[in-house]
């Protein structure tokens, strides 16, 4: 088997601080990675204990989104840099993995 080495990327938001359509058009157009994911999460909380959740009575427009993406390492580097100039300390996670080709 053919493998080789990327690095996955996820970023922690939220709807209302997301900004989602002007980070897919930079994953997309500028930096162009090789798979992008969107998670709309149904409850979630952060560092400020915040619960942002949604139910029938409070159909809340603030749900906890997650954008993972993967590509090799070198290209992921300089994208990480980036990003971090965008979204706050402690909302991108990243590790290594292999992807079979």
């Amino acid at each position: 088997m053919n493998e080789t080495e990327v690095t996955i990327v996820r970023l922690y938001l939220h709807e209302a601080k997301a900004h989602m359509k002007e980070l897919l058009k930079y994953l997309h157009d500028e930096s162009k990675v090789q798979g992008v994911t969107v998670f709309r999460g149904i409850t979630g909380f952060g560092s400020s204990g915040a619960v942002h959740s949604s139910t029938l009575i409070d159909m809340s427009l603030d749900l906890p989104i997650v954008i993972e993406f993967f590509d090799t390492t070198e290209k992921v580097e300089p994208i990480i840099e980036h990003l971090n100039t965008l979204i706050k300390p402690g909302c991108i996670v990243y590790w290594p993995a292999k992807i079979n080709l």
